[in-house]
């Protein structure tokens, strides 16, 4: 494959780094808006498929006669490849060239998940959901990377704003898109989509992505490095996942791989000190911003995506809603993001990103405390409200934290920026579902009791049930129990999903308090250094 390689110089920064400005774009290849469209077919790729797949999950499950813990790893197995490898392909970007990489990418990502709709093995499944997450790896750090490399700054956060509305368009579309191509078509479909998506990607990638290299990229590799750090990552994700699906909190197994996490971490922290070309050169977090920017987005991520999960619960197990009605209600989420991700690329522009982020915290945490009144009988205006205050809130973050991550990097480690960015939000994504679910898991068994002896049941609890009020669903098969009545029917759902409900505002209190920390941790943040130094060079 053959590509233009471009070094644009510009003079020599305080810190020793020479920061590469966006060449004037010739025709096709490397123009900006066209460069962010290419870009953004790919990520779209990958972020409807973060979300597509649960919806799959129930069919996956019947067709194959997979166990419930079999089911969980589609999802919990792309997570962790997707988190291990992050840092390290946004390295492999800085080295070889961002447009390599994120063509590889979309290929690689296509190809698997076209195998995966050919599968007709659990096993097969998992397999190749791992291999989504290595080449979704490889694509999302080099689409930042090429953002940065081919904007000028005074038009970056309008592109990153962009970027981030497709990502979470995508991401909030998946459940509607799911919905319907799993009730109107096959399971295999919501793979399978992916392959016309991805060819259109690479066509538009081939003639439109420029390759972008600064004059001093990476030559190495620190390969003690990646496996230190692959190995802390993976073993924190994992530990994460284990806990909230069987391990438990308190489990051995559960502090031996946390605590060997941790290990991991201090040895990769002291072996990046002593070599020559580090995987991340720990001076990046000299930077207070982009140390804040890193923070900020696993502390976003836990309060969303931990809470986005109960949601779907209470929509489809307490509401009754059928999967595809349930991705509806979430429209104004989607909605407020799309609108609101360009016009907050806009603010963080005209007044930095600190403002737009404290900003856009106070409105999620605002919507988590506010999502803590959610009842059975909670009118549509009202949640859509919620689900809107939530939208409006994550635009801001999701651009500002990306741009204060990227933007205060040395463009050379712009892959590695932008590989750490994703990282954070898969790491807090990963504790605030564990989290919360424990959270959920330990106010249910604390309630559920007192709840069943409240409502006057004769017949003793069934654990099963305790168990089916963490997810605020009434099994089906409860109906044909033996000695059923309507009534008793009734007050069994009530008990259920009172319990639910009562889990699940404990769980939005702690996103909303968590909400309030990433508020505060936003007040650290500022414009990228290496973007103020370019403001006003080049125009598009």
């Amino acid at each position: 494959m053959t590509s233009q390689t471009t070094v644009d110089k510009a003079p020599r920064e305080p810190d020793g780094h020479r920061d590469e400005l966006p060449a004037p774009a010739k025709g096709l290849r490397g123009h900006p808006w066209l460069t962010l469209f290419a870009v953004a077919i790919g990520v779209m790729m990958v972020a409807l498929d973060g979300t597509i797949v649960a919806i799959a999950n129930p069919a996956i499950q019947k067709d194959l006669g997979a166990s419930l813990s079999e089911v969980q790893w589609i999802t919990n197995g792309y997570l962790l490849a997707l988190a291990v490898a992050l840092i390290t392909a946004g390295k492999l970007g800085d080295r070889f060239g961002h447009r390599q990489t994120f063509l590889i990418g979309i290929a690689g990502f296509a190809a698997a998940s076209a195998a995966i709709g050919l599968s007709d093995s659990i096993a097969l499944v998992i397999v190749f959901r791992i291999f989504q997450g290595l080449f979704g790896a490889l694509l999302m750090p080099a689409a930042l990377g090429l953002l940065r490399a081919t904007f000028p700054a005074e038009k970056l956060n309008m592109a990153i704003g962009i970027w981030g509305m497709v990502i979470g368009a995508s991401t909030a579309g998946g459940p509607i898109v799911g919905g319907l191509l799993v009730e109107h078509v096959s399971w295999q479909s919501v793979f399978f989509i992916n392959v016309p998506v991805g060819v259109v990607a690479l066509a538009f990638g081939l003639v439109i992505l420029r390759d972008h290299r600064a004059e001093n990229a990476p030559r190495s590799f620190d390969i003690p490095g990646i496996v230190l750090l692959s190995g802390a990552m993976g073993a924190l994700v994992y530990g994460l996942i284990k806990a909230g699906e069987s391990w438990g909190w308190g489990g051995t197994n559960t502090w031996l791989c946390l605590g060997g996490a941790v290990i991991l971490f201090v040895l990769f922290a002291v072996w990046e000190t002593k070599v020559k070309e580090p995987l991340i050169p720990l001076g990046m977090f000299r930077s207070v911003p982009l140390s804040a920017g890193t923070v900020l987005m696993v502390l976003m991520a836990f309060a969303f995506m931990g809470g986005l999960f109960f949601v779907t619960f209470y929509l489809q197990g307490v509401r009754g809603l059928s999967p595809v009605d349930s991705g509806l209600r979430l429209l104004p989420l989607t909605a407020m993001m799309i609108v609101s991700s360009p016009l907050a690329g806009l603010l963080i522009t005209k007044f930095g990103p600190r403002v737009p982020l404290v900003g856009g915290m106070v409105c999620t945490a605002a919507a988590m405390f506010g999502m803590t009144t959610l009842t059975d009988g909670t009118g549509t205006f009202a949640m859509s409200l919620w689900f809107a205050l939530l939208g409006l809130g994550l635009a801001p973050v999701m651009v500002g934290a990306t741009e204060v991550i990227v933007g205060n990097a040395p463009l050379e480690l712009s892959g590695v920026a932008g590989g750490l960015q994703q990282a954070a939000m898969q790491v807090g994504g990963a504790l605030g579902t564990a989290v919360l679910g424990a959270v959920m898991s330990s106010k249910v068994s604390a309630e559920f009791a007192d709840n069943w002896q409240a409502a006057g049941i004769p017949v003793p609890a069934d654990p099963r049930l305790e168990e089916a009020a963490e997810f605020g669903a009434v099994p089906g098969e409860l109906a044909q129990a033996p000695g059923m009545t309507p009534d008793l029917l009734t007050r069994i759902g009530d008990v259920i999903h009172d319990t639910f409900m009562s889990g699940m505002g404990l769980a939005f209190t702690v996103a909303g308090v968590v909400a309030v920390v990433a508020a505060l941790v936003a007040t650290l943040t500022k414009r990228g250094e290496n973007a103020e130094a370019g403001a006003g060079v080049g125009h598009i």
